[in-house]
């Protein structure tokens, strides 16, 4: 099975999950969403996403699914 990610980084001191795609280096980013900037490499593939405020983001996804999961039992 391939791997879809490089690797995963936490960084508490700053509350940011960046997740490598690639092992080439980033040229250039753009921000596509509150707290998210993609990394593109030169050849415009995407080679990092970076998520800003990412305990928020984790926190709130839990919530929204277990909302969901009370949906489907109810």
């Amino acid at each position: 099975m391939r791997r879809l990610f490089k690797k995963v980084e936490y960084s508490p001191e700053v509350d940011a999950l960046m997740i490598t795609l690639s092992e080439e280096s980033p040229g250039y980013g753009e921000s596509v969403g509150d707290n998210i900037i993609i990394h593109y490499g030169k050849d415009g593939k995407p080679v990092e996403i970076e998520i800003l405020d990412a305990s928020e983001l984790v926190i709130s996804s839990k919530e929204a699914i277990a909302v969901k999961a009370r949906e489907k039992t109810s």
